[in-house]
């Protein structure tokens, strides 16, 4: 139990700060956009980092040095555009929850999901690098118990950001709050990219 609190409180602690993926995801939950797809991308997906980094990939990236600033500069130019279309969305105004807002398709809300996911190279940092480095603390038993309280963080964590979106529905239904919520992800979007390209 241990073990697997320790994996709980890692992983919660990475996956809380405010991101490209969390803001995507708070967004969809919103507007009520293929919310289940979009949290079930993002926790799967977790899952099978978090997988990896406690089985090990450390190695992988001690075998290919490079692998880090190419991941981070594809990371900063797919940020660098979605930035700008949220930029652009706030400049223009319009979307209301009411109206329902610019509603993508589920394939290409699945598709901007997976993009946010694995292009995003803070993702394998904080999976691969930091919840593997932690995990190497536990062995046998404990190490399984870890990794499972660290996916079980994702789950919980991308469910209650998706699905509690809609507590927010009442002070998004004013178009002027949707113009501060695109400019805020586009210029977070921003400073990520910077971030990873600086």
């Amino acid at each position: 139990m241990s073990a697997a609190a320790t994996g709980y409180g890692t992983s919660l602690a990475l996956i809380l700060a405010i991101g490209a993926q969390n803001a995507f995801v708070l967004r969809q939950g919103l507007m009520r956009s293929h919310v289940l797809a979009v949290v079930l991308v993002c926790a799967i997906s977790d899952a099978l980092l978090i997988a990896a980094g406690v089985a090990g990939f450390a190695a992988v990236t001690a075998a290919w040095p490079a692998l880090p600033r190419i991941m981070a500069l594809g990371g900063a130019a797919f940020l660098l555009v979605y930035g700008f279309l949220r930029l652009r969305a706030a400049w223009r105004g319009g979307e209301a929850l009411v109206a329902g807002g610019e509603r993508q398709s589920l394939r290409s809300a699945v598709l901007t999901c997976l993009a946010f996911t694995w292009a995003n190279p803070h993702v394998y940092l904080d999976t691969l690098g930091l919840i593997g480095a932690v995990s190497t603390a536990f062995g046998g038993p404990a190490k399984l118990a870890f990794g499972i309280g660290a996916v079980a963080a994702s789950f919980s964590f991308f469910f209650a950001l998706g699905y509690g979106a809609r507590l927010l529905a009442p002070l998004m239904r004013r178009p002027g709050a949707w113009r501060v919520l695109d400019t805020a992800i586009g210029l977070t979007m921003w400073a990520i990219a910077a971030s990873l390209v600086f």
